[in-house]
């Protein structure tokens, strides 16, 4: 009998110099007032950073292999990616683009693949932010002669994609289309999470390209790629929330005392300690589990989803309620926190949604009910 595999969950070296590369970048230029003056409608932080993350560092060709024009590492180091963005709540559309469409891409010829692996270029799936790897697809319709319409709503990065990807009804079943995204109405619409903004998007009979005959298992496995990877976001998230109000007690004085040195402060500091380790822990799961195409990636990613979108939010909670005051202010950064771990929360299925597959998958009594 075979033995099971185990996944190694250290970083390697590789991933460490990629994260102090990648935080550095992000240090430099994605300062939280800029990312704050999104709620104002000022996207001016957004274009450049996504430019100097995808073209400059090349990280938009992560999951690409090399043959086909990517830098051919893995879902580990995508990860890493995640994590970092979601430290500084970047505005780009890396999970959307670099993952999600990417993934579904895959399998395809052309170069569209290699021009998204560039930072040429980058895409969006029509479909909206909160379907998971086992939902509905919107499945849209052409009228014979390669024109398609039809609506999507609360699709997230369809306002910085040149590239829209459908999956398109045909006698054989849905097939994965591709549309520029200058032939679609594409209206943003106010979200809670600015930072990863929501849009409508409406063909009307825009023209598509099929790409890809067997359209469905490709976006299913690219909304699984998806869901396992924003682990890593909200996991970074969390740290950052951590990090930030543990810096911010050991300073803060009330009544001649330091704040982080009352007792009760003290213990909720140590349980948000053990559950931010926890969410690192079960991310990194989630990711190697998917780099290796472990045959338990469905229950890793369900874990993770599970535990982690509810944990970066109690982060990101504890971390406005700790500041007192200060962090209840527009102009500190927490609530940007907090407005994405939210978003996050019901991104890619929601928590309970993973909890019942979990359920399914580990053949729990009741799990069927």
């Amino acid at each position: 009998m075979s033995q099971p595999q185990v996944l190694d969950l250290l970083p390697t070296d590789v991933e460490a110099d990629l994260r102090s590369t990648v935080r550095g970048l992000l240090d430099a230029r994605c300062d939280p007032t800029a990312v704050t003056a999104l709620y104002d409608g000022d996207r001016a932080v957004v274009a450049p950073l996504w430019q100097a993350l995808s073209r400059e560092l090349g990280l938009a060709g992560l999951l690409v292999p090399e043959d086909r024009g990517g830098a051919g590492a893995g879902a580990r180091e995508a990860a890493v990616v995640l994590e970092e963005l979601g430290r500084s709540v970047a505005p780009v559309p890396f999970l959307t683009s670099a993952v999600i469409a990417t993934t579904a891409l895959l399998e395809t010829e052309g170069e569209l693949l290699a021009e998204l692996a560039a930072g040429e270029r980058t895409a969006a799936l029509l479909a909206p932010l909160s379907t998971g790897p086992q939902d509905p697809v919107p499945v849209l319709r052409t009228d014979g002669a390669g024109l398609v319409s039809g609506a999507v709503t609360s699709v997230a990065g369809a306002l910085e994609a040149d590239t829209l990807l459908v999956l398109v009804a045909t006698d054989g079943g849905p097939a994965l289309g591709v549309v520029a995204a200058s032939e679609a109405s594409v209206v943003p619409v106010s979200s809670l999470d600015m930072t990863r903004q929501l849009a409508d998007v409406t063909l009307d009979g825009a023209r598509v390209t099929l790409v890809l005959d067997e359209g469905e298992p490709a976006v299913r496995r690219a909304l699984q790629a998806g869901a396992a990877l924003l682990a890593s976001e909200q996991a970074g998230l969390a740290r950052w929330c951590l990090d930030e109000t543990l810096a911010y007690l050991k300073v803060r004085t009330q009544f001649g005392r330091v704040v982080g040195g009352f007792q009760a402060i003290k213990h909720r500091l140590a349980d948000l300690f053990a559950e931010v380790e926890s969410t690192s822990a079960v991310a990194a799961n989630a990711a190697a589990a998917l780099a290796a195409d472990d045959p338990d990636l469905l229950v890793a990613t369900c874990v993770a989803q599970s535990f982690c979108s509810d944990a970066a939010v109690h982060a990101a909670e504890e971390a406005v309620q700790l500041h007192g005051g200060i962090g209840m202010t527009w102009e500190h950064p927490t609530h940007l926190y907090l407005k994405r771990a939210k978003a996050d929360q019901v991104a890619l299925g929601t928590p309970g949604t993973h909890r019942t597959r979990l359920a399914e998958l580990v053949d729990l009594p009741g799990a069927n009910a």
